[in-house]
């Protein structure tokens, strides 16, 4: 009696079954997302239109195919179902289809009764535009952290034509060079005394070739320390050192990309920065601190030194080769002693630039600009400039009158006695300068500057002349 209610009921079970087939059919066609299924030995049952639109695989090409010989003939670079196969959990893994697709798979074991692996049923979702999205962002952040910074610079370091101030037949012929090399991207080696205006002569080439709308980089070689200038120079990568930015940071080199980089005090760069710099100049790339990859960089060179580079090469502290490529094209700026022509039009323009800053109306009298020209300004424009400013700021009235000027310009003379050997006398007027600089500066590494020598030699005329300590 119950096998004839049982033969009864099948075609209504037969119906339920085909119903919830078809149910089940309509329900992985209309996914969204792909679905590839296996049975337990990774041979291919069933995929779905998405799988196909997604991957761009047909039906025909897996169907009843076994997965492991799917990885050998180059459709996955991997197979999520063989990872289920053999750990029998839910692994997820990016998956790269035929060598250019890449999307996301999340592979899902079914046992059955017996706890034996049924099913692998795998999702599918195409993440090929996420990673590109993801990568025009963090190109993108990059990009807006250079232009920050090159606006930064751009700011700081704006062109002005009126700062180049001469009239002096050695200036002239400065300036008609760097005119005349500005439209190429010849690297260029600028020497002279430190105040004698090597930053403005560097500008002047940018912004007559490349343009004031171009990045005008600089950077003062002595001034970083020489943990920190490979950073500054060539960039780092994110977690390169401990501090390090987690996005990483551009370098200067690649601030000036299509634009000058502007080395100054370039003979203070240590001898392993030295081999660095040589090779991003020749090679036109720079890697990276804790990067691997290579950048591409468009910079003109210019540099600046106040060493003699020549005698660095003899002693072996500065690159012969390193030399050689930057002394391209050399200008040789001249210290304001040796023209004096300039030193009144310098004059007044600083009076003019201070009297707008300050709402002054100051004047000069005509004796104070004889004992400008008289004074030899081992601070060179540098120094003119701040004598200047001192003048305009402490002078009581509208004239500005000769004993307003620092002692050793104004009052003080230094002659050594007369009769006085030749060599003594050289002693003499070193051992004054150095001492007449350091009541200014207060700091030996500055006299350094000023005079334009070396410290070591500063120090060691110290001692000899008994100045005090070094």
């Amino acid at each position: 009696m119950l096998d004839v209610l049982n033969r009864e009921n099948f075609p209504t079970e037969l119906t339920l079954a085909q119903e919830l087939f078809h149910e089940l059919e309509a329900i992985i066609s209309s996914s969204y997302d792909g679905m590839f299924i296996t049975d337990g030995e990774g041979v291919v049952l069933r995929v779905n239109s998405a799988y196909e639109r997604i991957t761009g695989i047909k039906v025909n090409e897996v169907l009843g195919r076994n997965v492991k010989i799917l990885v050998e003939e180059g459709y996955y670079d991997e197979s999520v179902t063989v990872l289920v196969m053999e750990k029998l959990e839910t692994i997820t893994i990016n998956q790269t289809i035929k060598k250019n697709r890449k999307i996301l798979v999340t592979g899902n074991p079914i046992f059955d009764e017996l706890g034996n692996l049924f099913r692998v049923v795998t999702n599918v979702r195409d993440i090929t535009e996420l990673a590109d999205l993801q990568s025009k962002l963090l190109k993108t952040k990059e990009q807006t952290l250079k232009y920050k910074a090159e606006l930064s610079h751009l700011r700081s370091l704006h062109i002005q034509d009126k700062e180049m101030i001469s009239r002096s037949s050695k200036m002239a012929q400065v300036v008609e060079l760097a005119m005349k090399i500005a439209d190429v991207d010849s690297t260029v080696m600028i020497n002279g005394e430190s105040g004698t205006g090597k930053e403005l002569i560097a500008k002047l080439i940018h912004k007559q070739g490349k343009g004031a709308s171009k990045p005008f980089i600089k950077i003062n070689c002595a001034a970083i320390p020489e943990q920190l200038l490979e950073s500054e120079l060539f960039g780092y990568e994110g977690g390169a050192f401990t501090g390090a930015r987690k996005e990483g940071k551009p370098g200067l080199f690649e601030l000036a990309h299509r634009g000058t980089l502007f080395l100054d005090e370039v003979g203070d760069l240590p001898l392993l920065l030295q081999v660095k710099l040589l090779r991003a100049i020749q090679e036109k790339e720079v890697l990276r601190v804790g990067g691997t990859k290579t950048i591409p960089i468009n910079a003109r060179i210019i540099a600046a030194t106040h060493r003699d580079l020549s005698s660095m090469v003899k002693k072996g502290t500065f690159r012969e080769d390193l030399y050689y490529r930057l002394m391209v094209v050399p200008i040789y700026l001249p210290p304001l002693r040796e023209r004096k022509e300039d030193i009144s039009l310098l004059a007044m323009h600083f009076i003019d630039k201070f009297n707008h800053r300050f709402g002054y109306n100051k004047k000069l009298m005509p004796q104070v600009i004889d004992k400008l020209m008289s004074y030899p300004w081992p601070g060179n424009v540098r120094e003119l400039e701040n004598v200047i400013e001192r003048m305009v700021v402490t002078a009581p009235s509208e004239e500005m009158t000769a004993n307003l000027l620092p002692e050793n310009i104004g009052n003080k003379i230094f002659l050594p006695k007369r009769g006085t050997k030749l060599k003594e006398a050289v002693e003499q007027t070193e051992a004054y300068l150095l001492a007449e600089s350091y009541n200014e500066y207060k700091s030996w590494q500055k006299v350094a500057e000023i005079l334009g020598v070396d410290r070591t030699t500063i120090f060691r005329k110290v001692v000899r002349y008994k100045l005090g300590k070094a």
